[in-house]
């Protein structure tokens, strides 16, 4: 991977410079990825004000709090594409001790059940947190503030339940599942619930003060799977690898997708942020950032990842109160991927046209609107003339003689019916039902 330029790698240090100083943040680690690995890496501060010369590093744990649901939604994935649950299952089919009939799935991995953000108790008061008999039991007596898909309403509660489902379908303990279905194989060692080895000390800022008072490190015990995770910048640069593209060991490309679908506006004030299964989905500008932030007492982190470009943006700080991470990491990797972008790949010639998709290239019109039809790498493609640059061409794969399948783009999914005459020439095509000809016409003028 080429280094970044000099110029980028001083406005990142200024940036994360700047918000250090500005949050007051004791030590934080930052970095911006690609392919895996970092392209630019800093620590500032202290791992441990007592101890002020020694910044943390890339092999430092923070508590990454709930990045924590990323994981636990890819397990909740891993099972669905093993035929062992349904998103549109309701919790209760696997835990029939659950009350809240009705809650499907679907709904717990997006935040939209309307079930109450925590569990029933002052937890955040006592600091003492639910085993997995009093999750359960205490699920059964949440409060529904919402009807569900009224709005996005954050819930560690209903995410920790979904903890206890991957242990019940998968046999065995929700930490064992994580371990084997994904941080051995994504070789993710430096993983584990609660710190180990390592690791930053957290600490609370006051606000008129500068003295750091030190943060207890909570064992939160049954909510685990929404927020008990504790990890590396090196590992976190491996899941940011994952979520770019996915090791099909771990989880299917096409799931991996699905869960970067909106599923919900958390921003509904300017549109410019939604939930997927388990993910944030954050604009900026003409990206899609996906991710999570985690805050714990003593540590906030955030890890975003633009997947077109393969680039992440990974912030980990040990303090209660502190910069915006999901808007610090997003700034870090949106402005690499603005002012240093990736070279592209050179062209080179594609592989004969097949014969089939000869009298399919060129200019066709449907519903008045141009478009062009090419082949590209043996794969035929469609693309309106007036369509925005950002947005992607049509992809079809055969599945019969003349009908091809909408793989990507406009019309994902529909059928592309080709009718040729007695002599082969290509008549007319029909894309999703709709009339594809050579030259224009009026609805009902072709007849």
């Amino acid at each position: 991977m080429p280094a970044l330029l000099e110029t980028t790698t001083q406005r990142l240090h200024r940036i994360a410079l700047d918000k250090q100083v500005k949050g007051r943040v004791p030590g934080l680690f930052a970095g911006v990825l690609r392919a895996g690995g970092f392209v630019w890496q800093e620590g500032i501060g202290s791992a441990d004000v007592t101890v002020p010369q020694v910044r943390p590093t890339a092999d430092d744990q923070f508590l990454v709090a709930s990045n924590t649901k990323t994981f636990t939604a890819v397990l909740v994935m891993q099972l669905r594409d093993e035929g062992k649950l349904s998103l549109d299952d309701t919790l209760d089919q696997h835990l029939p001790e659950v009350a809240h009939g009705g809650v499907t799935v679907r709904q717990a991995l997006a935040h939209v059940t309307g079930l109450q953000r925590e569990p029933v108790g002052d937890v955040w008061e006592t600091l003492v947190n639910p085993d997995r008999e009093q999750l359960l039991a205490g699920f059964n007596d949440a409060e529904r503030v919402h009807r569900p898909h009224q709005y996005f309403h954050y819930s560690n509660l209903v995410f920790s339940v979904l903890g206890e489902l991957v242990a019940r379908i998968d046999g065995r303990s929700w930490w064992e599942s994580l371990r084997a279905r994904i941080l051995d194989p994504l070789e993710m060692r430096r993983t584990t619930v609660g710190p180990s080895g390592s690791a930053v000390t957290g600490y609370y800022v006051p606000p008129h003060t500068d003295v750091p008072v030190v943060e207890p490190v909570l064992d939160l015990k049954a909510l685990a799977p929404c927020g008990g995770l504790a990890s590396t910048a090196d590992d976190m640069a491996r899941w940011s690898s994952f979520v770019a593209s996915p090791v099909e060991e771990v989880l299917a490309a096409d799931t991996l997708a699905e869960m970067c679908e909106p599923q919900i506006v958390i921003d509904r004030e300017r549109w410019a942020g939604a939930f997927g299964l388990g993910f944030m989905l954050i604009r900026s500008g003409r990206r899609t950032w996906v991710g999570h932030t985690g805050g714990m007492p003593g540590h906030i982190t955030g890890l975003f990842t633009h997947r077109e470009s393969g680039t992440g943006g990974l912030v980990l700080m040990n303090t209660t109160s502190a910069p915006d991470p999901a808007a610090f990491a997003i700034e870090l990797a949106d402005h690499v991927v603005e002012h240093d972008p990736v070279l592209p790949e050179p062209w080179r010639p594609g592989p004969p046209v097949p014969e089939d998709l000869a009298g399919l290239t060129g200019v066709w019109y449907s519903e008045g609107v141009p478009f062009v039809f090419s082949v590209k790498q043996g794969r035929l493609e469609a693309r309106a003339q007036a369509l925005p640059e950002h947005k992607p061409s049509s992809v079809f794969e055969k599945v019969d003689t003349d009908v091809y399948r909408t793989v990507a783009g406009r019309e994902h999914g529909e059928l592309l019916r080709v009718t040729r005459a007695a002599d082969g020439t290509v008549t007319k095509m029909n894309w999703a039902t709709y009339l594809v000809t050579r030259e224009p016409f009026a609805f009902g003028q072709w007849l």
